[in-house]
Order: structure tokens, then C-alpha cells, then sequence
């Protein structure tokens, strides 16, 4: 157990103000949430696919604690699986209701004829790790070496890296020996010197950091380069229009009680006391890397806003990357962003 006792005043105000602000940013989601939390005859159910070191397995777990779930009537069906490639061929064959994804592999899949659907979940972004002692200073300088990347050969930070070297003449697939893995063993790989360096998610990044490891480069910078105003929510649920249509309102319940769980990681010392051990974290000042980075990527962009940039940066895919990244659609599909009815 962390005690939060021992931080720093400056520390403290500097989350005081992150609390005020995602206070204020979710007071609309908390509305809706007084509205959706009225008893229900009986307990709606889903079926979440989760990868089992995520992100969404803490908000969960918040959820569950609090007992948001039940207030909201939801019966929460979870699944830890080891990959996000499992969730994607969880939903992908029914056996899930909702995951945690990214709208690039949406908007492809939806021009192959799906009708997944996004909702932002994080704006947190990953980046490329490397040793304190390595002699990259970009990514040129991992030509020829062997970088290991986090989920497959169609995540969405892999293929933004890619289309962000290409306006350098690099060709990251080719000239670099890459390999595909869960981000738990591939970060375990970059610490024991199996890779040159390692593209995982930001929670992974955070903890490479607290080791000593440095960032070559950050997908926030690379998605500045390629044209967004702001971090995107790259990262977001994904669920199936058919369940929505089929039940009315389960969706924007979960929603609802997501926000609310995420309103209280901004706020409680507590829950994030006891997420601590349960995350792996070895100490007070990792706790805290941890805790400002996820508060960091909590959304409070207007859909449309998020959906816009979205739009530019898969446009740029489209161009450099082809039918192999995005598909056969040129323009992402209009149904990629989910729009609740507390946002039209």
C-alpha cells in the first residue's frame, strides 16, 4: 500500500488543478449519469473483452468498486484476454460486446463492410524507447536495428510512425528487423537487451521511463507533424452499431459511468493507493508518473473536434500507406465516431 502522504505541495496542487479541471470538463457526463442511474427492472448486460495489462482494466476496476455498475443497472460481463489483437478477433466473432481499440483500425474494418463504431476512451500515447546509453538520436538511427512493437503490424502508433518516417525517405518496415508481440514481453525484451528499442503503449512507456529508459520520440510529436491540432483520442471503446440498435441506451449508460469512474481516478489519492500494488508500481515517485500521465489523457475534446483530426491524420494514411493500412476507403466513414445523444 502507497501512502500519498509523503508528496510534494507542488505535486498535490498540480493534481488539485487537474481534479478542478476534468471536474468542470465531465459535469455534462455526471448529468447524464443522474438521469441513466435510476433503477432498472433488471440488469442490462455486456460482454467486455480486456486486455488483461490495459488501461481499462483500472477504470473497471474502479467501476466495480464504486459500484457504478450496478447503480447505472449494467451487469458487466469482463474477460481479461493477453493481446489487443485477441479483443479485435473477440468482437470481430462475437464473443465480446465492447473493447478498447483504435479508429484507424475501425475505419478500416468499416470499409470492409463492419459496423464497429468508436467512442474516445484516451488521448495517452505511446512512444518509441530506447537505452539511456543508445546512439540514436532519431529514427534513422535504428536502421538496421531490431525494434519491437506493441500489438501487430496494424496498430495504429505503428502505422503512424511509418507514415511520419516516410516524409523523411524512411522505410521503418524495411530497413529495420521489427517484431510483433504483447507490450508486457517486448518491454521485458527492450530491458534485457533482446531489442534496440521498443513502440508500447504510454503506461509501459511510463514504466520504461521510471528504469531509466528515454523516449527517441513521442506519437504526440508525431501526430503534430502530421497535421492534428491537438492529441487525439487514438485509443477509444469499440462496440457494434447492431448493439446499440438492439439496446437502446446500454451503451451511453457505460459511457456514463466510464466518465464517472474517470472523474474519480482525477480526484481520489485513494483509488489510485490501491491500484498501485495491483498495477506494479515499485514506489511513490512511480505512482505519480503513472497517475499524471493517465490524467494527462483523459479526453475533453467534443466529439467532432476529436473526429476532424481524425480525419486529417487518416487522409495522410490513406496517401502513404495505401490499401494495405487503411483499406479500400480513401476518406474515413462518417459512422467511425460514435455520436451520443448527450453530445447532438
Amino acid at each position: 500500500m502507497f501512502s500519498m502522504a509523503a508528496s510534494s505541495q507542488r505535486g498535490k496542487s498540480a493534481l488539485s488543478r487537474k481534479a478542478q479541471h476534468f471536474r468542470t470538463a465531465f459535469i455534462k457526463a455526471a448529468m447524464l449519469w443522474a438521469v441513466m442511474s435510476m433503477p432498472a427492472a433488471a440488469a442490462d448486460h455486456i460482454r467486455l473483452a480486456v486486455q488483461k495489462t490495459g488501461t481499462f482494466a483500472w477504470e473497471l476496476e474502479v467501476i466495480k468498486e464504486h459500484g457504478l455498475d450496478k447503480k447505472a443497472g449494467l451487469d458487466l460481463e469482463i474477460t481479461q484476454l493477453a493481446s489487443t489483437e485477441a479483443e479485435k478477433i473477440a468482437i470481430q466473432g462475437n464473443s465480446a460486446d465492447l473493447i478498447l481499440s483504435d479508429w484507424l483500425w475501425v475505419a478500416r474494418e468499416r470499409s470492409l463492410g463492419s459496423k464497429l463504431t468508436f467512442y474516445p476512451y484516451s488521448n495517452s500515447l505511446g512512444a518509441v524507447m530506447v537505452p539511456a546509453q543508445s546512439p540514436a538520436k532519431d529514427l534513422a538511427g535504428l536502421k538496421g536495428k531490431k525494434i519491437a512493437v506493441a500489438g501487430g503490424p496494424l496498430d495504429k502508433s505503428w502505422l503512424l510512425l511509418q507514415a511520419f518516417a516516410k516524409r523523411s525517405d524512411l522505410d521503418l518496415k524495411s530497413k529495420t528487423d521489427v517484431l510483433y508481440g504483447a507490450p508486457s514481453l517486448l518491454s521485458a525484451k527492450l530491458v534485457q537487451g533482446e531489442v534496440d528499442a521498443n513502440l508500447n503503449f504510454w503506461n509501459f512507456c511510463a514504466d520504461l521511463e521510471s528504469q531509466g529508459f528515454r523516449r527517441l520520440i513521442g506519437m504526440d510529436t508525431v501526430e503534430k507533424d502530421l497535421g492534428a491540432k491537438a492529441p487525439v483520442a487514438m485509443v477509444g471503446y469499440v462496440f457494434n452499431e447492431g448493439f446499440v440498435q438492439k439496446h437502446p441506451g446500454v451503451i451511453e449508460r457505460f459511457l456514463a459511468i466510464a466518465r464517472e469512474a474517470k472523474t474519480l481516478l482525477a480526484q481520489s489519492d485513494q483509488d489510485w493507493q490501491r491500484l498501485g500494488p495491483q498495477i506494479g508500481i515499485k514506489s511513490e515517485a512511480e505512482l505519480a508518473l503513472y497517475r499524471r500521465r493517465y490524467l494527462d489523457g483523459i479526453p475533453h475534446r467534443p466529439v467532432a473536434e476529436e473526429e476532424a483530426d481524425a480525419k486529417v491524420l487518416y487522409r495522410i494514411l490513406a496517401e502513404t500507406g495505401g490499401p494495405d493500412l487503411v483499406g479500400p476507403g480513401t476518406e474515413m466513414d462518417a459512422g467511425t465516431f460514435f455520436k451520443p445523444q448527450m453530445e447532438n
